[in-house]
């Protein structure tokens, strides 16, 4: 009786601490910006304007070993909504990276997803998918991505965005893959993917004449139709996919192309130190960073802040959700790439297996696990408002060969 006594005594004494520290502790302070420092400062910080003319778009993405040229552009969008690509010929790289602005081919992507998926899968398979076909998102917004003949990753990973990918400098989750055509080539081969021999694809486009043409055109070469030159057109391609939101209207000058709530979003994405590793004109992709830094929330500040509760449930002591698929990053070391932030409001669900739907918690978690703050829901109601403002349109370059 005398130690349940003790340990009352004690708890109380300790909890009487802990309610008392907010009187005690000095009020947390951040820096605030007026337009002109906000924007320098975020530019100070890496956060840069996407190319508006097609001009500055080579200078940025253009590279030595693949330079662009028009018919390069042109060839690599062929190859990209052209499903002889694949082993039954059923996907191409649009089906999991959609981009297409046509209603019917949304449709038909659609079709080709949903029906792959088993009877209890619909509901996740459909869940962001019928909603937001039109958003362009470069991705197809399922939880797990399905290739060839309806294979679903072996570790439930999604597809990442195609879009502005030519401006990260690491690919794939775990970040091991350093080009684009390097990536180019892995999906195609990949047997949860493509599922295509490179062989068997250089003799399938070998005897279409339209593609000897093409080939010989972009590459200027007779004998150009190798696997090697089929990565580099589709490459080549993909770089030109870039997009232009209200964000990069306010980095050029604009102070109202973004209102005050995304403005203070920003200052929050800043000062809480998310721009550390979700930087470049791409916002992100520049590195691979461990995830979770933290298995439980920091506690930074112990006044009341109206944020959501701390979830003491353990689902898995991975990660801050439930880790289906059981992937944990490059080589099992919970090292990923730190994921692109341009359009990241149209490319639910988050995290290498698509397991949390919602932005603001996807936010949440960023806050609690990776930074160590216990986020308040205005803050992160800000911190989403200048994500929206991320929200692009794929750049139309007046050079790019082809339309859309």
């Amino acid at each position: 009786m005398k130690t349940i006594i003790q340990n009352i005594i004690i708890a109380f004494i300790v909890i009487s601490i802990l309610l008392s520290l907010p009187s005690l502790l000095k009020e947390r302070e951040f820096k605030t910006y007026e337009d002109t420092q906000l924007r320098s400062t975020a530019i100070a910080k890496g956060l840069k304007a996407i190319p508006s003319t097609y001009e500055d778009m080579v200078k940025v993405v253009d590279k030595k070993e693949n330079p662009i040229t028009k018919e390069k552009i042109a060839l690599g969008k062929e190859l990209f909504f052209d499903t002889r690509l694949s082993q039954n010929n059923d996907i191409n790289c649009a089906t999991c990276h959609m981009i297409s602005k046509n209603q019917e081919e949304k449709k038909i992507i659609l079709n080709s997803l949903t029906k792959k998926k088993k009877p209890n899968d619909m509901k996740n398979a459909n869940n962001c998918v019928v909603c937001h076909l039109g958003d362009e998102s470069g991705t197809d917004r399922l939880a797990t991505s399905i290739g060839d003949g309806g294979k679903e990753n072996p570790h439930h990973l999604n597809t990442m965005t195609i879009l502005n990918s030519s401006l990260a400098k690491h690919f794939t989750w775990g970040g091991e893959v350093k080009s684009l055509e390097d990536q180019i080539g892995e999906s195609i081969q990949a047997s949860t993917q493509m599922n295509m021999n490179k062989e068997v694809l250089v003799k399938k486009l070998s005897s279409i004449d339209t593609y000897k043409d093409s080939f010989k055109n972009a590459f200027k070469n007779e004998s150009s139709i190798t696997f090697e030159n089929i990565e580099n057109a589709i490459a080549t391609y993909a770089r030109t996919l870039l997009t232009r939101s209200s964000f990069d209207k306010f980095l050029e000058g604009d102070n109202s192309a973004i209102n005050a709530q995304a403005k203070q979003g920003l200052v929050n994405f800043m000062n809480f130190g998310c721009s550390g590793c979700h930087t470049g004109m791409s916002v992100g992709g520049q590195s691979v960073q461990r995830f979770p830094l933290r298995h439980f929330a920091g506690i930074h500040d112990l006044r009341p802040n109206l944020g959501p509760a701390p979830e003491f449930r353990i689902i898995d002591n991975s990660f801050p959700f439930d880790n289906i698929g059981d992937y944990k990053g490059r080589a099992n070391t919970h090292f990923f790439r730190v994921p692109i932030l341009r359009n990241v409001t149209k490319t639910s669900p988050y995290f290498h297996n698509g397991s949390v739907d919602k932005i603001k918690k996807a936010v949440e978690i960023m806050g609690r696990h990776q930074l160590g703050l216990n986020l308040s829901n205005k803050q992160i109601d800000d911190i989403v408002a200048f994500l929206r403002t991320l929200e692009g349109d794929i750049v139309e370059y007046s050079d790019k060969g082809s339309t859309k």
